[in-house]
């Protein structure tokens, strides 16, 4: 089985490009979610969280308590980097045994959307990359319309993904600017010949 990163920074669209190929009927693990399912889930994710940013990580009825993890990872690049250390292999392992179900169910061709496909070390464990990429001022505007983060937050969080925003050789590149067709482009990628099934 072929397993396919759809990746971009936060506002870039990465997730409207997975909805499109997962309607096509192709399996979609979404890190994002994922992750902030085994944060309340996983036993050892939860231990790691409450020692690293304190007990009020976890609201009494137990979950996440997101505004504070985001208030203090995305304000101090040492806390970001650790918190990413206790989040990210834990990501990648369930993601790993993801890929392995669909394989054993048949699937050959599958797509992993993720933001942070090169900080999680995702990249060597994918097929091939989607990159998905849009303006700033149109990521900015997407964010604050979905999120209710002002655009200095926005900014800040662009700021902390830079090494994702950056189309690597070999990576499939996908314009999402509100402007340019975004159905084509994806449909051109599933017909290349080493996407198909």
């Amino acid at each position: 089985m072929r397993l396919i990163a759809i990746t971009g920074g936060i506002g870039c669209g990465k997730s409207v490009v997975a909805r499109m190929v997962q309607v096509m009927g192709y399996n979609v693990y979404d890190c994002d979610s994922r992750a902030k399912m085994l944060m309340i889930t996983d036993p050892e994710v939860r231990k790691q969280l409450q020692i690293a940013f304190g007990d009020e990580t976890y609201l009494d009825d137990g979950t996440l308590n997101r505004q504070h993890l985001s208030r203090v990872a995305f304000a101090d690049a040492d806390k970001l980097s650790r918190l990413n250390g206790i989040v990210h292999p834990a990501t990648a392992r369930d993601m790993l045994r993801w890929a392995d179900e669909q394989a054993q169910q048949g699937a050959t061709l599958s797509f992993v959307e993720t933001a942070l496909l090169r900080t999680a070390g995702l990249d060597r464990m994918v097929d091939g990359v989607w990159h998905v990429s849009a303006p700033t001022s149109v990521r900015i505007n997407r964010v604050m319309k979905r999120s209710g983060l002002t655009a200095q937050q926005v900014k800040d969080r662009i700021a902390a993904q830079t090494i994702e925003d950056q189309l690597v050789e070999g990576e499939q590149s996908i314009i999402n600017d509100n402007t340019t067709a975004l159905l084509p482009q994806v449909m051109q990628l599933l017909n290349q010949h080493e996407y198909q099934q």
